[in-house]
């Protein structure tokens, strides 16, 4: 038997004279080549992986840096240009002048693993199978900055990686690693939180694999991670570096500059804020009852004194330091003649609530949950100040980026599609309608598992397990969602078509199956007993004989 393996060993080792020179390692004693076997299996494992991800090059295309800052929690309309009342952005206003605004950008799931899943793998939540925060990566997932990586990129990853629960080792793809575990801190020490964040962690930085202690704001310290690698990189290849930011989730934390610089300022009440019979008609009981829950504004957090508008008000302080950030890292690339040539895009993971619908957080389909900013800077090829209507998701980043560094898109990879010729001017066929999933947590079991689709006008919610109602929009007409269509006999055509439509999409997607994960971390299940009261059913659904 001793024999035969040593055959079967040196056999092994034939099939790699192709990675030698002239087969010269044929020529080594076989006692000797068993130990080089083993040595070598990891080498050929890398050189076969990196074939696989080997890219064509699209034809025009050429190679250019790109650097793309995510932010976590940052809904689509908090950014000064959008009209805010008193948030000021100057450099995200600036990125959109000089770029390019996708006004209806959406993420596929709004929660953070799922869309941060979804953004570097390009695929739906049920194909990528990433559908909580706090369950283990599921094996052999693919990230977009692995193609780069193999065409000829220097890349870096540098924050927030926050799937697959509390870790915060280097992932496939990223020659360089700067990140933490699970939420982070905005504050080594934890100072300025109001409540315990689910997942929040003190340990520092992972460096490529060494411990670093925090010592400042978050915010600044990824800034200065993210310039000194700018700065201090020899490698002549194209760079890609991703930046995403722990601002600006919950518990919002200001940078000390900022604090207090809009403590005068009042946040207007959304129009479906009121706790009325007419804002809650034929709307969904598991919305009127989430009202009063942790992402309810009744009893936001399980905070017995919890404050709406001190709360936006901290939201704005925090995104002050994201704004700052921009400026640095464009201001680095101005001072040294990059600005017109890198491509950097900015984007949020998910919106936020704070008080659409009489909610906070995320999770829902609601367009505060599901809509990002989405800006796109590189003036030497995109139409600068432009805006674009198209529907776009973060299931397009990949292969968007993928585009953009002049490489044809690895075929049967992604859910999504490139939406760069969009940036560049150009027309091209587009989807109808973008879906959106959400599946249940028992963490916090007051947001029923949904699916839905939206359009340039409409949105249909449909939700799955549960006796309640469904959603229709017409969104041209009622941008805020105040009137649910889903009753309405002249919109009923609609509503069939939007339903056709949806199972469509899931089964183009091979999403007809749900997702499962078992149950882990905590769970918040708390209604206050002094505050709203549980929804009735809907009008249209007592009777006492079937119509």
């Amino acid at each position: 038997m001793k024999k035969l393996a040593k055959l079967n060993d040196v056999k092994k080792l034939e099939q790699l004279k192709h990675l030698t020179i002239a087969g010269k390692i044929a020529l080594i004693p076989w006692f000797m080549k068993r130990t080089m076997f083993f040595l070598l299996l990891p080498c050929v494992g890398a050189l076969v992986q990196a074939a696989d991800f080997k890219l064509d090059h699209a034809k025009g295309g050429k190679p250019r840096n790109i650097i793309f800052i995510l932010t976590d929690d940052h809904r689509f309309d908090a950014m000064g240009f959008m009209g805010h009342p008193f948030l000021e952005t100057p450099h995200l206003d600036a990125m959109a002048k000089g770029g390019v605004h996708f006004a209806n950008a959406f993420v596929t799931t709004s929660l953070c693993s799922p869309s941060r899943a979804s953004i570097l793998t390009g695929k739906y939540a049920h194909n990528h199978g990433v559908v909580d925060n706090y369950n283990p990566l599921p094996k052999g997932l693919v990230y977009f900055p692995q193609y780069l990586q193999a065409n000829g990129y220097n890349t870096a990853f540098i924050g927030k990686w926050h799937m697959g629960g509390n870790i915060d080792h280097r992932q496939p793809g990223f020659d360089h690693w700067v990140s933490f575990k699970g939420q982070g801190t905005y504050w080594a020490d934890g100072h300025g939180t109001s409540r315990k964040v689910p997942q929040n962690s003190y340990d520092g930085f992972n460096v490529n694999g060494k411990r670093v202690r925090q010592k400042g704001y978050i915010t600044d310290e990824l800034t200065d991670y993210s310039l000194d690698w700018l700065k201090t990189r020899k490698d002549k290849r194209p760079f890609f570096l991703m930046i995403s930011h722990k601002a600006v989730h919950a518990d919002f934390v200001a940078a000390d500059r900022h604090l207090g610089c809009y403590k005068d300022k009042r946040m207007p009440l959304p129009k479906t804020f009121p706790d009325t019979k007419a804002n809650y008609a034929d709307k969904p009981m598991w919305l009127k009852n989430q009202r009063n829950s942790r992402h309810g504004v009744d009893f936001a957090y399980n905070l017995p004194n919890f404050n709406l508008n001190n709360y936006f008000i901290r939201y704005c302080e925090t995104l002050l330091a994201v704004d700052d950030h921009i400026g640095s890292v464009m201001g680095h690339l101005k001072n040294i003649g990059e600005l017109d040539r890198t491509l950097v895009v900015y984007m949020g993971d998910n919106g936020f609530q704070f008080g659409e619908h009489g909610l906070i957080d995320k999770r829902t389909a609601y367009e505060h949950s599901m809509r990002v900013p989405l800006l796109m800077h590189c003036p030497e090829v995109i139409r600068t100040g432009s805006t674009i209507k198209k529907v776009v998701a973060n299931i397009d980043l990949g292969p968007t980026l993928i585009d953009a560094a002049g490489l044809q898109s690895p075929k049967d990879q992604f859910d999504g599609s490139s939406f760069w010729p969009f940036a560049l001017g150009r027309d091209i066929p587009w989807r109808d309608y973008v879906l959106y999933e959400y599946f249940w947590e028992r963490n916090y079991p007051h947001t029923p598992t949904i699916h839905a689709v939206r359009g340039e006008r409409y949105k249909y919610i449909r939700y799955h397990g549960l006796w309640d109602v469904n959603e229709l929009y017409d969104l041209q007409n009622d941008p805020d969602e105040t009137k649910n269509l889903i009753f309405s006999k002249a919109y009923a055509p609609v509503v069939e078509q939007l339903s056709q439509r949806l199972f469509e999409l899931l089964k183009e997607s091979g999403g007809l199956n749900l997702r499962m994960a078992p149950d882990r971390g905590p769970t918040f299940p708390l209604r206050h007993p002094e505050r709203s009261r549980p929804a009735d059913f809907p009008e249209k659904y007592y009777g006492t004989k079937e119509k």
